[in-house]
């Protein structure tokens, strides 16, 4: 009797898993989105900033990886289905009601067996771990397109899983793969060039740029590749062009637009003045009144304060990357160099973040 027991707790928590999305208001649904944690966490940056928590070059750093994981979350929520209509839930529900607990008893009383002895204890303590889930996924995908090199849908797959765990290299192959075989498409140029850019620690590249403005030209109202352009033309030192770029964005754009306070912070990064009120930052406009030379003191802290920093902890790739580009803006290649021989050391231990090292230091035009 205490089996049959625990059997309906099982099984009624099994109904209340299926019914409880389907009760579940639109309202709740939109507040529980990935982007409204991200927004969150752009606002708490610029208070951060405007209170002298932070210094405005890892805050700057924040701001593109967040962003970066905006427009990725914006994307996904755009491509995701429609909530389906009341009808249709009210069947489901009644279905899952009634025949979960069919189909979980006639299933039992077929292949069950109730008389079936305990596996030991010490058996199972002997059995070999699991591999980690995500692992397994790359793996099995991986097989599959061993034997089914041609199928664009697997590699569209696997490309956003490889560069959440690192892999930029295989994540540029997969992207690149996932278009010649699944079609050329506008977001998958601007994955592509993303990929490309995070690899290089944040600094837009040649190749990535090329992806991006690929990216516009299938799709001119393609954000992400859009904000990445203006993010190239700051980086080139070109901020008026970067703020047309932004302001562009901003006048075509919705105004619940998910990656809109991004835009508006950018915008607010290279002074730039966008059509409606432009978000506060005191530190922007205390560096505007600052002298030359108290401005230049300003910058040799905040890269003194990054370079102690990953003296303490030396696994941010990104921001030896910052640091590197750093001193070469300020046109002190030496340190440059050194900083860079201390970024191989700090991360001789993980291949994998030396060889992003390595290549976004390359692309700084530091290869020894």
């Amino acid at each position: 009797m205490t089996l049959w027991f625990v059997f309906a707790i099982m099984t009624a928590a099994a109904v209340f898993a299926v019914l409880w999305p389907l009760g579940r208001t639109q309202r709740a649904l939109r507040e529980g989105t990935e982007s409204a944690v991200y927004k969150d966490q752009l606002a708490e940056i610029e208070r951060d900033v405007a209170a002298g928590l932070i210094g405005s070059g890892e805050a700057e750093a924040a701001r593109v990886e967040i962003g970066r994981r905006l427009l990725a979350a914006d994307d996904a929520e755009r491509k995701a289905p429609a909530p389906s209509s009341l009808r249709l839930r009210r069947a489901v529900a009644v279905v899952a009601l009634a025949g979960v607990p069919l189909l979980a008893v006639a299933t039992y009383l077929r292949l069950g067996s109730p008389t079936l002895p305990d596996f030991p204890h010490a058996q199972r303590a002997q059995a070999p771990a699991a591999s980690q889930p995500l692992d397994n996924l790359v793996a099995q995908v991986e097989a599959h397109l061993e034997k089914n090199p041609a199928d664009g849908r697997g590699w569209n797959v696997l490309a956003p899983v490889l560069a959440k765990l690192g892999r930029f290299d295989e994540a540029t192959k997969a992207y690149r793969n996932a278009i010649a075989y699944a079609g050329d498409t506008a977001s998958r140029r601007a994955d592509l060039g993303e990929v490309i850019a995070v690899a290089a620690g944040g600094v837009i590249t040649a190749e990535a740029k090329s992806e991006f403005e690929r990216a516009v030209a299938l799709d001119g109202g393609e954000a992400k590749a859009n904000y990445y352009l203006g993010v190239a033309a700051e980086q080139d030192g070109r901020s008026s062009d970067a703020a047309s770029i932004w302001r562009a964005m901003l006048a075509k754009a919705p105004q619940d637009a998910p990656w809109r306070p991004l835009v508006l912070a950018a915008l607010a990064r290279v002074g730039g003045a966008p059509s409606a009120p432009a978000l506060s930052d005191d530190t922007v406009a205390a560096a505007k009144d600052m002298t030359e030379t108290d401005r230049t003191a300003m910058i040799r802290g905040m890269v003194d304060r990054l370079a102690t920093r990953l003296k303490q902890n030396g696994d941010d790739v990104e921001g030896w990357l910052r640091l590197v580009r750093a001193y070469m803006v300020m046109g002190d290649r030496d340190q440059a160099k050194r900083a860079g021989a201390d970024a191989r050391q700090a991360l001789a231990g993980n291949a994998e973040r030396l060889r992003t090292l390595n290549e976004g230091l390359k692309d700084l035009g530091l290869d020894g």
